[in-house]
């Protein structure tokens, strides 16, 4: 009966043992291993380099919805879907202290089709089913070779849509991009940006 009991305390103190240094580990640092900075990664990439397709964007920072829509365009618009983009979190705050856009940014654009056109509200256009997903990295690391820094990667415009792809050319994006946009951003259409903006006096 002694020896039971001995037993007993000897697993008891084996499990403490073990369960003490578990203890004092933030939840879920063994599950997902963090950032160098201590931070979650923004966007992944693969060993050959293409970007994974990020998660957890549509919490980040909405930033605006720009549509050109097939109907003002005599049906031929380039980019006729609605254009949810979000940005970062951790650029978005140095954004509201510089009004620059630092190494590192990410900007994700949800392309989402011209559903409905008439609500009880009136007519116009509405949103429908999620079509595409594209995104822009500024990273004068990785994209070093590339206008501004910035590379642009679309992972289709229709779902399934791709898990991991190349950067797109040089030439699709970053010329339009380089001539119409503040440091390759369109931020005058985005007036959360427009806001976010230090004031100059």
């Amino acid at each position: 009966m002694f020896g039971s009991n001995r037993r007993r305390l000897f697993i008891v103190s084996l499990l403490f043992g073990i369960a003490a240094p578990l203890c004092a580990v933030p939840f879920g640092v063994a599950v997902k291993a963090a950032a160098p900075d201590g931070k979650a990664p923004k966007v992944e990439f693969s060993e050959e380099g293409k970007l994974k397709q990020p998660v957890g964007f549509r919490k980040w920072v909405y930033i605006g919805t720009p549509l050109t829509p097939n109907d003002l365009n005599n049906g031929e618009a380039p980019f006729p879907e609605f254009h949810s983009v979000y940005m970062d979190p951790d650029s978005f705050a140095l954004y509201e202290q510089t009004g620059k856009y630092p190494d590192g940014t990410v900007l994700v654009k949800e392309l989402i089709a011209v559903g409905d056109r008439e609500a009880t509200s009136g007519k116009g256009y509405f949103m429908g089913d999620f079509i595409g997903l594209e995104v822009s990295i500024k990273d004068k690391q990785r994209f070093a070779d590339e206008p501004g820094n910035w590379a642009y990667f679309s992972f289709g415009h229709k779902y399934p849509l791709k898990t991991e792809v190349a950067k797109n050319l040089t030439a699709s994006c970053n010329k339009c991009h380089q001539d119409n946009a503040n440091e390759f951003v369109f931020d005058k259409y985005y007036p959360v940006l427009r806001a976010a903006a230090p004031k100059t006096k």
